[in-house]
């Protein structure tokens, strides 16, 4: 089951994204096969400000459990995160 994962960051929290972004990277990389794509949203002003993560997990509830375990998530980077079921059909 593929989900994506969209993820808005708090006003002002370039800073913390930033001093955790080794971490949540880590994190990514560690995920193997988990993590079909992701990579960071960006502003005008071309400063990161959210992300989206492809995840190729069995169900939403290990889509959660991932999301959970984020190292943005134990930060308190996101002033919001949604994950919706998606289809793949190009790429």
């Amino acid at each position: 089951m593929l989900i994506a994962l969209i993820a808005k960051d708090k006003a002002g929290a370039l800073d913390i994204r930033k001093a955790n972004r080794d971490d949540h990277v880590a994190y990514l990389k560690a995920s193997g096969e988990t993590v079909m794509m992701a990579g960071p949203f960006l502003n005008d002003a071309g400063d990161m400000c959210g992300s989206l993560i492809i995840l190729n997990v069995a169900d939403m509830a290990e889509a959660q459990a991932w999301a959970a375990a984020d190292p943005y998530k134990a930060a308190g980077l996101f002033e919001s995160v949604e994950l919706t079921a998606w289809n793949k059909v190009l790429g």
